[in-house]
């Protein structure tokens, strides 16, 4: 089954968090689900810090640590080893703002092993004159790797920018066989 993404306005009543870390090849990584699903996955930062972004975005009110939750955690391992190029989970991108919530579910159309230059995401939502405001939007991405804004490269096929960083980029383009120029 493919990605599937819950957008539109935050709620309006609080809603409470599981967050985790969890080890991976790009280094820990910080993870927070919603009721309705996987909220925010950061290759950076503190549990703190994801929970203070999601604020932003959300009404949040309990916020409770756990050891991994299944089988979000098992997929994400999958991924890394190479046996899984998909993810079967829903992710929730509910309270971002409408331009960034168009870059990331078109975005999300984008395979494994797939990539497209900032302008040619842009024009796919209809603001062809906007590449920059795109990689604004992808820099802002609450949900690295699962919502792929690594795929995403200069014109001519070259690197670019990464919130993650560059080495985690060349890597992740690295394990979906992306050739860079």
């Amino acid at each position: 089954m493919p990605l599937r993404l819950i957008t539109g306005p935050g709620p309006q009543h609080p809603i409470d968090l599981l967050t985790c870390l969890h080890p991976s090849p790009l280094g820990v990584l910080a993870l927070a689900w919603t009721d309705h699903g996987l909220a925010a996955l950061a290759l950076q930062g503190s549990l703190e810090q994801v929970v203070a972004q999601l604020r932003k975005r959300l009404p949040v009110g309990l916020v409770r640590a756990v050891e991994q939750p299944e089988p979000d955690c098992d997929q994400l391992d999958a991924y890394f080893l190479g046996t899984r190029k998909d993810f079967d989970l829903t992710v929730d991108l509910r309270g971002l703002p409408p331009f960034q919530e168009r870059v990331l579910v078109e975005l999300c159309r984008l395979g494994h092993g797939e990539s497209c230059a900032y302008k040619d995401l842009a024009t796919r939502i209809g603001s062809p004159g906007a590449p920059r405001a795109v990689g604004n939007a992808l820099g802002n991405n609450p949900v690295a790797v699962v919502v792929p804004c690594h795929r995403v490269l200069q014109q001519g096929g070259r690197l670019g920018g990464y919130t993650g960083g560059l080495d985690r980029k060349r890597l992740l383009l690295a394990l979906e066989g992306t050739a860079l120029r």
